[in-house]
């Protein structure tokens, strides 16, 4: 029952939160944090529940066609807890936020509890049904997030962010078809049993395309870089510590039980994760934008941890050192974004900029904001006595035992320096950051002053307060490895499919403090070398010498997918075009159809079958085949099907505008909204018919320009509010059948 309520508590505060906000803007704060803190609660019950060795499950095997599965036991427990915990606190900081930083706090508060509901789904599936189901509610839930400042920049990363969510989606779809037929089943058992089959090798890889995608590893990392700096920084701080985990949660389930001993796929694992950590330090060195520079510090993380899985799976039985590194990096990596996030969201709340040249000399004199961030940013670089630390140490040692099992393979040792190397660019761009934002002075005077005037009164006590419960984790944790971390890895080693951990792990060893030595040397020597030298400059301060060119969304991406594949397609509809004038389709296939019904003909079956339908299409095609040149069918047809089009395209604008009016902008113009299209034009005018009656609400009709593209196109539009209503539908859905099942 405890499942169920967790499921539905969520639900039922974005519904009741934005309606709070109706009557007072702080009653929906008011219920937005309580029903955090209820679920948190919940989640802790549980979680003490799993410590104990209790498993709990919950079936609806009727519902939605496959059926619901959840079960969990600890390791779901224990990042269902933390996904609580880090909803709960970004709540906290996101009054003082939003203050100051637009409205739409009614929908930012909706669609966060709804995005809950979708990540603790996720953390309680048992079967990828159940896992897609609300991955996608997940998926389309957070699309708000990112479009919330509603700018240009934060509608094309909205753009970029549902693309890729929809396509990778339906990739993974694709696989569940193809494991479905082979196995009959989706069950994460049945995956565990069926481990090495060949034939679900495509499947796997299939499946995993989503997985890695949320996750934010190369190359389907386009979205994060640009979707964590526009968003809100209570969101990007979930973004961020918790929905790329959901990605790492499904890359666990196929590929340690699936592929797990796949050495071709562990090796792939293996040069993608070290792909996507030095991929992501090197983006967060050339950043200029400190929001984007934590965004490309967690794609470089999601590498680590993926580095962790793939030492796992190609050590086999002896993987446990490795998998315990990578369920610790996980936790830590939530934990280091949720405190250094929040941090960024205290800073752009008063400084309304996320710049870095802008930011220079704001956290002088702000010594809670300064100590918060000092630790998180010790943790991320790997500073002993800090959480980062321990579990960098354990992927390391994994990797460096992968090394001295497979004698020979000397390319590990330099997987081992490539992983050192990321490590330390790593401590390079945070101490950019941190020497930026508490060290450096502010070349303007005036802005300069007008930081140091706020000393003092630049966070509220709340805020305050959170930031402060951010930072204690990450000392425990560091302090206390084998107290606090080492158990939460041992008990999660059976959802890795790996066994646990049986001895403590020396951290504090010379030869582990001299890995760590030596990727702080390498961060320190990056830094005075590279970034003072090349990307500093004494009159323009920080420079961005990224080339803009290289950007794989832009230069890869998007070309294929806006230019390549319609140019591919027209090119193959013209040259079908010409089809109808050939012998293939005007004599051969007519032929040959005929030749089959005369066939089916002399069968002694019923002549309404057998007789009179074949010679009815014997017929058609005997007519068309007299009529190659036909007026009617190379010209009115096709005309007729291209009017019906446009006339359905006219009313879904008309459609989209007021969907996208009444739950997202708030500012469509139907009344001035005008296109070349005739079709459209009238959709308008019936548009103001029903205004006039009273059938359409007045804010429909405020003066806005339709195809603005600040708020994107039409196309992306109306994939975004379609998913958005399937996601409605869905949530819909599942609340009637639960009504229904209590009602019987």
């Amino acid at each position: 029952m405890i499942l169920l309520i967790m499921l539905l508590l969520p639900l039922a505060g974005a519904v009741i939160s934005p309606l709070m906000g109706k009557v007072r803007g702080w009653l929906r704060d008011l219920f937005l944090r309580l029903f955090t803190l209820a679920e948190l609660g919940l989640a802790a019950w549980l979680f003490y529940r799993a410590w104990n060795g209790e498993a709990i499950f919950l079936y609806f095997p009727s519902m939605l066609g496959l059926g619901l599965w959840f079960y969990v036991d600890f390791f779901r427990a224990l990042y269902t807890l933390l996904a609580c915990f880090m909803w709960a606190l970004s709540c906290q900081l996101s009054k003082e936020y939003f203050a100051g930083h637009g409205g739409n706090q009614g929908r930012y508060a909706c669609f966060s509890l709804i995005t809950l509901c979708g990540v603790v789904g996720v953390f309680f599936s048992d079967d990828l049904y159940t896992t897609f189901v609300f991955f996608e509610i997940m998926s389309i839930a957070s699309y708000p997030w990112v479009a919330h400042e509603e700018t240009p920049g934060a509608m094309r990363a909205a753009q970029t962010y549902l693309g890729v969510s929809v396509a990778c989606g339906m990739v993974t779809l694709m696989g569940m078809f193809l494991a479905w037929k082979e196995i009959g089943s989706l069950t994460f058992d049945a995956l565990r049993e069926n481990g090495g089959n060949p034939n679900l090798i495509l499947p796997a890889c299939l499946m995993l395309v989503g997985y890695c995608a949320k996750a934010g590893m190369a190359p389907l990392h386009i979205w994060l870089p640009k979707a964590h700096p526009v968003a809100p920084a209570p969101a990007s701080a979930l973004l961020s510590g918790m929905l790329t985990k959901t990605g790492l949660f499904g890359v666990i389930v196929i590929g340690m039980n699936l592929l797990g001993d796949n050495a071709v796929f562990g090796h792939v694992m293996l040069g993608l994760g070290l792909f996507t950590m030095t991929l992501g330090a090197v983006l967060g060195v050339f950043s200029v934008n400190l929001k984007r520079t934590l965004a490309c510090s967690s794609m470089s993380q999601i590498g680590y941890i993926t580095v962790g899985l793939s030492c796992a799976m190609l050590l086999g039985h002896h993987g446990a050192l490795a998998a315990a590194g990578a369920v610790g990096h996980m936790v830590n990596h939530s934990l280091l974004k949720l405190c250094l996030f929040l941090c960024a969201g205290a800073v752009y709340m008063k400084a309304h900029t996320l710049d870095l040249n802008d930011l220079r000399g704001y956290g002088r004199g702000k010594w809670l904001l300064h100590v918060a961030f000092l630790i998180g940013a010790l943790g991320l670089a790997g500073v002993p006595g800090l959480n980062g630390y321990t579990s960098k140490t354990m992927i390391h040692e994994g990797l460096v035992e992968l090394a001295e099992e497979i004698e020979g393979f000397s390319v590990y040792r330099f997987c081992e320096w490539v992983f050192l190397f990321a490590a330390g660019l790593t401590t390079a761009y945070m101490l950019k950051l941190y020497i930026c934002l508490f060290w450096q002075k502010n070349p303007d005077e005036h802005r300069q002053a007008h930081y140091e005037q706020l000393n003092g009164h630049s966070m509220t006590f709340r805020s305050a307060f959170v930031l402060a419960l951010t930072a204690l984790p990450l000392l425990a944790i560091g302090i206390f490895p084998n107290q606090v971390l080492l158990p939460l890895t041992q008990r999660s080693a059976d959802f890795l499919n790996r066994p646990a951990l049986t001895h403590e792990v020396a951290f504090f060893s010379l030869t582990n403090l001299l890995g760590g030595g030596i990727s702080l040397a390498i961060g320190v020597l990056v830094y005075l070398f590279f970034v003072r030298t090349f990307l500093y400059n004494k009159e323009k301060g920080y420079v961005d010498r990224w080339p803009n060119w290289l950007d794989l969304e832009e230069l890869f991406y998007r070309p294929v997918f806006t230019r390549f594949l319609p140019w591919l397609g027209t090119t193959v509809a013209s040259f079908l075009d010409y089809i109808p004038n050939s012998k293939l389709v005007i004599v051969w296939i007519p032929r040959g159809v005929t030749a089959v019904f005369s066939f089916l003909d002399h069968l002694p079956e019923c002549k309404l079958i057998k007789v009179w339908i074949p010679k009815g299409i014997t017929a058609i095609f005997s007519f068309l085949d007299h009529l190659p040149e036909s007026a009617f069918f190379m010209k009115f047809l096709p005309g007729v099907f291209v009017a019906i089009g446009r006339v359905c395209d006219g009313f879904m604008d008309t459609a989209l505008l007021a969907v996208r009016s009444l739950f997202l902008t708030g500012r469509d113009d139907l009344r001035h909204a005008r296109s070349h299209n005739p079709i459209t034009r009238l959709s308008f005018a019936i548009a103001e018919g029903l205004y006039k009656v009273g059938l359409l609400p007045a804010k429909l009709m405020h003066p806005r320009a339709p195809d603005d593209e600040r708020y994107g196109t039409y196309l992306t539009n109306a994939i975004s509010f379609g998913l958005l209503i399937t996601a409605i539908g869905i949530v819909a859905a599942i609340l009637y059948v639960f009504i229904r099942m209590g009602v019987q």
